[in-house]
This record gives C-alpha cells, sequence and structure tokens, in this order.
C-alpha cells in the first residue's frame, strides 16, 4: 500500500484490498458558462472553398482522361509524335471545357471527401436562390426585427414628451 490509501491488511475484509479511483465524481470546473457571451460565434458561416484544391481537382480529371487516351494509343501502337499531339490537343479541350463548366448542376453526385467541390456547389445555389428571392447581397440574418424594434423605440420616444 503506498501513500496510505485503503487497508492496512485486507485480511478479514473479505476483499483483496485493491483500491479503485471512483469514475464517477465530477471535479468542479472553474469559469463555467452555460452559454457563450459572444454572440457572433452562433451566427451561420458558410465554408469558403479551397480555389487551389478546386483547380487541383479539375485539373486532375483532365489529366486522368488524357492518360487514359495515351494508354489507349500505346496498346494500338501509333508513334510517339501522334500519340503527343493528340493528348495535346485533348488536353487543350478539356481544359477549355473544364474552366467553363459549373458543377453546380451535379450537387446530388459528389463524393463524401470532396468537401470543396460540395461547398462550392452550395454557395452557387445559395446565390441563385439569393437572387430569385430578391434579397440583397448585404442582408443580415434578423434585420428586420432590430428595425422594427428601432421603430418602436423612436415611436415610445416621441410619445413620452407629451404627458
Amino acid at each position: 500500500m503506498s501513500s496510505n490509501v485503503g487497508l492496512t491488511t485486507p485480511r478479514g475484509s473479505g476483499t483483496s484490498g485493491y483500491v479503485q479511483r471512483n469514475l464517477s465524481h465530477l471535479k468542479p470546473r472553474d469559469n463555467f458558462a452555460p452559454y457563450p457571451k459572444d454572440y457572433d460565434l452562433l451566427k451561420h458561416r458558410q465554408r469558403k472553398p479551397d480555389k487551389e484544391i478546386l483547380d487541383h481537382d479539375r485539373l486532375r480529371e483532365v489529366e486522368v482522361k488524357v492518360f487514359d487516351l495515351r494508354d489507349k494509343l500505346e496498346d494500338e501502337g501509333v508513334d510517339e509524335e501522334d500519340i503527343e499531339l493528340q493528348t495535346s490537343a485533348l488536353r487543350q479541350r478539356l481544359t477549355s471545357l473544364s474552366s467553363s463548366e459549373s458543377k453546380s448542376d451535379r450537387k446530388g453526385q459528389f463524393k463524401p471527401h470532396q468537401v470543396h467541390e460540395l461547398a462550392q456547389a452550395k454557395i452557387e445555389e445559395s446565390e441563385k436562390l439569393r437572387k430569385a428571392l430578391g434579397i440583397s447581397a448585404n442582408y443580415e440574418e434578423g434585420s428586420h426585427w432590430k428595425k422594427q424594434e428601432e421603430r418602436m423605440r423612436d415611436g415610445l420616444s416621441e410619445k413620452e414628451p407629451d404627458r
């Protein structure tokens, strides 16, 4: 036994003398606040996609298709110069197509690991919805209620001197 914890001898106690700590004991927390003081943290912030990752994924898709063409042409026994010409032409065509097209139409087709593509599609969808509903770009959630409260305060403050 160390530190005078437990029984001096387990003889006659009906136990083995093994001492365990109480796992159900809750230690008091210091400076515990049930609600956050900063309400700006509670506002919804949309995840911004990383443009470098989006560009990398887009170029990777192009290179996969170019590699497939190169592999197919090599299996057919085409000359190296012809392979280079065809692959460079395909690469040019695919890069021009991929930079112009928007992938927001295939929002449900993203895989779980394509977080940045999903975020980009969500931003485009939200922007389309905002324009369709006629909501201004600098709209702040709950601003209508704040304006209404200010009008009520102004109305009450104007009525008080008439008493």
